[in-house]
């Protein structure tokens, strides 16, 4: 199995996550980059772990519901940015995504496939701590790269990149519904 390959693939949602937040945000603060970088890294690591130690009956259990809550969570916020995108400057939200309960819930929403990958990986033998390595260094950095370009998209195109990086979530909420 090429965990390359298996970390690009699971990273692709952080990285759009993080496309959609540097746009929201505008400017990064290096703590914002590294906050989110981190924690979506960390969950991306500690979720194949978890997978793998749950084995067949876990996925069996709540695989089907993981897909639709992270489907409906990525959703959700897709749906916002774009609302955000035509609603009065001054009545839009002022939370940060890096802080919080909303830090916590892209964090799940980003790497619930990464639960399906680690009980993969349990499947066919592989020792876990190795790819849990790759796969949170390359989502970290992967969602570092998704900030920076999310917000010179956000300085180029305004509410244009805005509508986009909602559209791009709500792509990513289809495509977990239908894989």
């Amino acid at each position: 199995m090429n965990i390359f390959a298996l970390a690009f693939a699971l990273a692709f949602d952080a990285f759009a996550v993080a496309i959609a937040v540097g746009i929201r945000l505008g400017m990064l603060e290096k703590w914002t980059v590294f906050r989110l970088s981190f924690h979506f890294g960390f969950a991306q690591f500690g979720m194949p772990i978890i997978g793998w130690m749950a084995g067949e009956y876990l996925v069996g259990a709540i695989g089907v519901y993981a897909k639709v809550i992270a489907a409906l969570i990525l959703a959700i916020i897709g749906g916002r940015l774009i609302w955000e995108q035509f609603k009065a400057e001054d009545n839009s939200w002022k939370g940060d995504p890096t802080r919080g309960a909303s830090l916590w819930v892209l964090m799940f929403a980003t790497s619930i496939d990464a639960l399906a990958a680690g009980f993969t990986l349990a499947l066919v033998g592989v020792q876990i701590l190795y790819p849990t390595l790759i796969i949170g260094v390359v989502a970290a950095s992967m969602t570092i790269l998704g900030l920076v370009f999310g917000r010179k998209l956000g300085m180029k195109f305004g509410k244009t990149a805005g509508v986009i990086g909602g559209l791009i979530l709500i792509g990513l909420a289809l495509k977990t519904m239908l894989v």
